[in-house]
């Protein structure tokens, strides 16, 4: 079995959110499962010095953009048991920053091709090709109208997930053949409402589609979380299904990460008060072992739930002992909020901007409750990461939220999940977390139960195997 994963970021080399973690980690647990799996990536400006020096360059190629016949370079670099294809053109990935320029349907149709066209010049030959998001879902397009025609092609399967449906790659129909070299007679392939939608054309053309929770999977066919794409998953929901994404055990252990004050485990819990103490003491929040600390960690903007955090976190402060600590940036709305709030409430709560990733697992480790009420939430790899540090996940029930996080009503879960998307319902389900902190017995039966949550990648890869067995079984 011999997988060629496309993806537009990935770590170690460089990574702007969630897609990069992944494009770094499951492909280490597929190789672990398999007898092959390659990454390709773009040779992006912003890759790590460190990373860039270690890449050997293996061969070039030319790559047809519709008329433009353009110069492809190939970079090679085994890492942690994977080897990774970074594909170099210099006007189109040497800029400052990964998305959002001008040209970017050119520039990941260049991408696109230039993945299919590599497989002619190297001896890995894939059985499938995974693609993540909209800017490789032109791989299962240009697999199905121009590659599997060719002998060496045909039997190359595709697999699109989506990890996010609302970003899109929406175009001008103008650009078809001029940028994307399809013809008219296949316009319909890419075609939604008005425009040329990229992911409409993968979720076409993919030979499966997947994205990264259950729940998701069944979210996005309807119109409320869809972005406008439910009528063109539901009549495709055949070759739909969901796989939890799973997070890095090894760099996330409380047991040996070097960033936390002090290290400890699933057999060892005691190390976490002491990481608590510290992190209050950090913080300037007064050091009180019974005064429960909730975390956030997370870009502050409305999907994220943080419309509701801002209508009851006053009534939160004034009827409780919680204290708070805030780590994000976003809309300038709730990062003016908590500003705010810190400066009202100094000995309750505290706000650091941006994302700071030692102080990030500091909060992981240090926090007793971990608050993250989204309003969508696709899969979510913040709430595994406070399971795996002994943080008490407070959810609402979407996506992977929802598949990750069992609710302590019977005394037997891992968080507090509530369904509603309001702000009263979000104070009970943490008036219920507080509650349990204060009984002994019951929180630590709820960290110990959290700290033994398996969220690794080894179990997404097991799954991403059986879909795979699936597909080339069907040749």
């Amino acid at each position: 079995m011999k997988i060629l994963y496309a993806v537009s970021e990935a770590l170690p080399f460089i990574a702007t959110g969630g897609l990069g973690d992944v494009g770094g980690s499951l492909p280490v647990a597929l190789r672990k499962r398999m007898a092959g799996c390659r990454v390709v990536l773009p040779l992006y400006a912003g890759i790590r010095k460190e990373m860039r020096d270690k890449l050997k360059f293996t061969t070039h190629f030319n790559v047809p953009v519709s008329w433009r016949n353009q110069y492809c370079g190939v970079f090679e670099l085994s890492d942690n048991g994977v080897t990774y294809y970074l594909l170099d053109n210099q006007y189109y990935f040497q800029r400052d920053g990964l998305y959002g320029h001008y040209d970017d349907a050119e520039r990941f149709a260049f991408f696109s091709r230039a993945a299919l066209e590599l497989c002619a010049y190297t001896d890995f030959k894939p059985d499938v090709i995974h693609c993540n998001d909209w800017q490789t879902a032109l791989i299962p397009v240009y697999q199905s109208l121009i590659y599997a025609k060719k002998p060496e092609y045909s039997h190359i399967k595709t697999v699109l997930t989506i990890h996010n449906i609302q970003y899109q790659g929406i175009y001008s129909k103008a650009i078809l053949g001029d940028v994307f070299g399809i013809g008219e007679e296949y316009a319909d392939i890419l075609a939604y409402n008005g425009s040329l939608n990229l992911l409409k054309g993968g979720i076409e053309c993919a030979d499966r589609l997947t994205t990264v929770s259950p729940t998701y999977a069944g979210e996005i066919l309807d119109a409320w979380y869809s972005h406008g794409l439910d009528s063109i998953l539901n009549a495709r929901r055949f070759k739909l299904s969901g796989i939890l994404n799973g997070i890095d055990t090894v760099s996330y252990d409380p047991e040996t990460d070097k960033e936390i004050f002090v290290n400890y485990s699933a057999a060892q819990p005691e190390g976490k008060a002491p990481n608590k103490a510290a992190l209050q003491k950090r913080l300037g929040l007064p050091v009180k072992a019974d005064a429960p600390l909730i975390g956030i960690v997370s870009r502050l903007v409305q999907h994220k739930g943080f419309d509701l955090v801002k209508q009851s976190l006053e009534e939160l402060l004034l009827t409780s002992d919680a204290q708070m600590a805030v780590l994000g940036s976003g809309d300038f709305e709730y990062e003016s909020f908590f500003a705010g709030m810190a400066e009202q409430y100094p000995d309750r709560l505290k706000q650091y901007k941006g994302f700071i990733p030692e102080l990030a697992r500091k909060i992981y480790a240090g926090s007793d409750i971990f608050l993250m009420p989204s309003k969508s939430e696709p899969c979510g790899l913040s709430q595994m990461i406070a399971l795996r540090y002994g943080s008490i996940p407070v959810v609402r029930e979407t996506g992977g939220l929802k598949d990750s996080i069992t609710d302590n009503t019977d005394g037997n879960g891992n968080g507090f999940v509530f369904t509603g998307y309001s702000a009263q319902e979000m104070l009970q389900a943490l008036r219920r977390a507080l509650d349990a902190y204060h009984d002994q017995e019951t929180w630590r039966g709820l960290v110990s139960r959290a700290l033994a949550s398996d969220n690794s990648w080894s179990r997404s890869a097991a799954e991403y195997m059986r879909l795979y067995r699936e597909l080339t079984a069907q040749r």
